[in-house]
């Protein structure tokens, strides 16, 4: 029985050492990747605008081809919605367009519902460069305690941070095909 308890024991204060360290770390997580392509900001821009372009680029499109997708009356520039609902890897959840600066800047809100509640902050950056355009792709948001505790395991950049990846190849492909 002393085993036991001394295993609980155990058990109770390295969760609590998790917790206390999860607690110490910031309020606010930013995932942030960038990818020159070889195209105009003016090239680019309509892809990331219109929410019905993304089937093109985004990463989630193909991890569930059975998604069940939601445009809004208007899916491009401020005010667009496109909402989804699939399997365990794309979840639920929404993107409303809050800003569109043609051909500079696109800020999104989204909305998780499923797997966790979440409301994040998204942001394309398209800065002309020798080579083409820099596209800077970002999310920010909160980060409460379990998320903070996620972060310790899984790590917040580690999770997001290769679709971010595939998706700015995915669209590098896409805008760079001749007539596009």
């Amino acid at each position: 029985m002393g085993s036991v308890s001394f295993g609980l024991s155990l058990l109770v204060l390295i969760l609590a050492g998790v917790f206390y360290v999860a607690a110490r770390r910031p309020d606010t997580f930013r995932v942030t990747r960038k990818a020159v392509i070889a195209a105009s900001p003016e090239a680019i821009f309509p892809h990331l605008d219109d929410f019905r372009a993304w089937a093109a680029w985004s990463p989630w499109e193909k991890k569930d081809p059975d998604m069940v997708r939601t445009f809004g009356a208007k899916t491009e520039g401020v005010g667009a919605f496109y909402g989804w609902e699939g399997n365990k890897q794309v979840g639920k959840g929404s993107m409303t367009v809050t800003e569109s600066v043609s051909p500079k800047r696109l800020a999104l809100q989204l909305d998780f519902e499923k797997p966790m509640k979440a409301n994040n902050a998204v942001e394309f950056v398209l800065v002309p460069v020798a080579a083409g355009t820099e596209v800077v792709w970002s999310m920010s948001g909160k980060a409460n305690l379990m998320s903070k505790v996620m972060d310790m395991v899984i790590g917040m950049d580690k999770m997001v941070g290769p679709d971010f990846e595939a998706g700015l190849a995915n669209l590098k492909a896409v805008s760079e095909k001749p007539g596009a």
